[in-house]
């Protein structure tokens, strides 16, 4: 309860010191049920308990009721992590009010949500709070006060037993319930005097509401480094010989962070890099972490398992030290560690971006889907492309493909005023091969249909094979890696790869060795321009990548970043040419 006095110059707040059940999160771009209740500590089932309606899927935009994690069914238990309470911001809520609200300082608020500014601390937006510490906030008392409760009196009450029963005189209580003088009755309903210790908070001076408030617009300080120390940990060998196989593409990886580094020598950036092979498993690793060169590292890049990721994202959390995942797109981590960069798209937030972007790109052509019944189904994006035309009201086509018939099938759904788009539900090369010789003949026999594609990162492996069609086809594709082999960027890569390496790079997609020369070039020209806590200004990091962009998005206020970064790839049939463009 909350209760604001009349004077001018002091102002009682009365707190009842609970926080509610439940608060209320919106849902972004992206996110997933599981990704959601992961970052707040409960379970799936808790989302879906509160919320039935989620079992069928979420959209952006939309709110869900979340339980606070100490009244969850089955709360995630993170050792020697607080036990934070979660709070939607509301309209006029600021950082003072909130200190006040919870009885926290305002510094151990921000503390606790790194991501928060003045741009995030905006209403529907979540933040947690840390525990409320005894210790006096500024102009806060723990006084006795006298409030009223109503008392319905019992048969066989007497005055007497009622004034014994809560300590009160007589004429106190008739002063206070005048028609008590006509004699007590049962069902009476009185007033009782009742003291209670409860939290007066005094209204601050306006000017330390002003200075409380702009913390969250204070200017981050820029950190410089003089020398950037960077610790790379790989399994370069391994016990498990499935894994094995991979080890040439992490070696690959560190080779071109080599160049990235050498590049950076000669605009006088100077790198101290320490290698360590971790091997599979914890064994190495657990040594590794003790050493005295990861604990003055600015940036620690690598880790591919989770077995092996989750020790460094704890190590990294509590010496607070950049901490990069170049490989893995399912990782939890990033959810609740603010240290934590994820490099490879989720495939939730890439999925998202792509049907948004192909929304942009395609509401006003005839859109047909095409299910080739093969394998790699994109079920998960095909679903959110389709939610995503229904809430703009994009009509759209579906068409099963047969062999016999499957020309005049195409034909009969084509049309002569707009663009015809097509998207197979699958990204496997049979199932574009399937599709691919039979439009040929619609566009050939009917130059009046305008025809493109629009079709999936996979299809980067299968150029060698199709990509006449491409071009004939006007094909698009969506895709976070792309690296176009006629651009001076890679081709000076290549040229410098082989020089150093006396090697072509692995037939592999995405080139782990292009992956370590773009990853160092951005991280540690990030570290060089804004210090060791670059991530305060990674909005202004521009660099141009060879291969993989980067677009760093916090998924929460207190969590880390992962990259949202998206290219749409466009073979055009008219010039011939194939152009990368990077969505914003």
């Amino acid at each position: 309860m909350t209760l604001y006095a009349q004077e001018n110059e002091r102002q009682a707040v009365i707190i009842n010191g609970q926080s509610d059940d439940i608060f209320y999160h919106t849902i972004e771009r992206g996110q997933t049920v599981y990704a959601i209740a992961t970052m707040y500590e409960v379970s799936v089932e808790d989302i879906y308990r509160l919320n039935p309606e989620s079992r069928n899927g979420i959209r952006a935009g939309a709110t869900l009721r979340v339980p606070q994690k100490g009244l969850a069914t089955t709360p995630t238990v993170i050792p020697g992590e607080p036990l934070y309470t979660f709070h939607t911001i509301q309209p006029k809520e600021t950082l003072y009010s909130m200190s006040v609200k919870y009885n926290v300082p305002a510094a151990d608020i921000i503390a606790a949500n790194p991501g928060l500014s003045v741009s995030t601390f905006t209403i529907g937006k979540t933040i947690r709070i840390p525990p409320t510490e005894i210790a006096n906030l500024p102009g806060r008392e723990i006084q006795t006060v006298t409030r009223e409760m109503e008392y319905t009196i019992d048969k066989k009450e007497t005055m007497y037993r009622i004034t014994r029963k809560f300590n009160i005189s007589s004429d106190e209580l008739i002063r206070r319930n005048p028609q008590l003088k006509d004699g007590v009755k049962a069902g009476m309903v009185i007033k009782i005097p009742v003291q209670a210790e409860e939290a007066v908070i005094r209204t601050a001076p306006q000017a330390r509401e002003r200075e409380v408030n702009a913390l969250l617009s204070e200017p981050k300080e820029v950190n410089r480094v003089n020398r950037i120390r960077v610790a790379l940990l790989l399994p370069f060998t391994s016990d498990d010989a499935a894994a094995s196989t991979t080890t040439p593409r992490f070696v690959e990886y560190y080779e071109g962070l080599l160049l990235a580094i050498d590049s950076l020598r000669n605009l006088g950036i100077s790198v101290d890099l320490t290698v360590r092979d971790t091997g599979s498993g914890r064994r190495r690793l657990d040594n590794i972490l003790k050493e005295e060169a990861l604990l003055n590292a600015h940036l620690i890049i690598g880790a591919v398992q989770n077995d092996q990721i989750k020790p460094v994202a704890d190590f990294a959390k509590a010496h607070n030290i950049k901490y990069v995942i170049p490989f893995t797109s399912r990782n939890d981590d990033v959810l609740s560690n603010s240290c934590i960069f994820q490099v490879n798209t989720p495939h939730s937030y890439l999925y998202a971006k792509a049907a948004q972007t192909g929304c942009d790109l395609f509401a006003g052509d005839n859109i047909i889907f095409v299910d080739t019944k093969d394998k790699d189904d994109k079920t998960e994006f095909i679903r959110t492309f389709k939610q995503e035309l229904a809430g703009r009201n994009i009509a759209f086509k579906e068409l099963s493909y047969r062999a016999e018939g499957f020309v005049e099938d195409m034909e009969s759904l084509m049309s002569g005023e707009k663009r015809n788009v097509i998207i197979p539900l699958s990204s496997a090369s049979e199932a574009f091969n399937k599709i691919r010789i039979p439009l040929r003949i619609v566009v050939d026999t009917h130059p009046e249909y305008r025809v493109s594609l629009f079709g999936y990162p996979d299809w980067q492996t299968y150029t060698n094979e199709f990509l006449d069609d491409y071009f004939a086809l006007n094909a698009f594709t969506y895709t976070h890696f792309y690296a176009d082999n006629m651009s001076p960027g890679v081709l000076d890569f290549y040229s410098k790869y082989t020089m150093w390496y006396s090697k072509s790079l692995l037939n592999t997609f995405p080139k782990y060795g292009i992956l370590g020369f773009d990853t160092g070039m951005f991280f540690l020209g990030a570290i060089y321009q804004y210090g060791s806590n670059f991530e305060d200004h990674i909005d202004k990091m521009r660099y141009k990548s060879i291969q993989t962009g980067f677009d760093f998005q916090r998924v929460n206020n207190w969590g880390g970043f992962v990259n949202t970064n998206l290219f749409i790839i466009h073979y055009d049939r008219d010039n011939y040419t194939i152009t990368r463009h990077q969505v914003k």
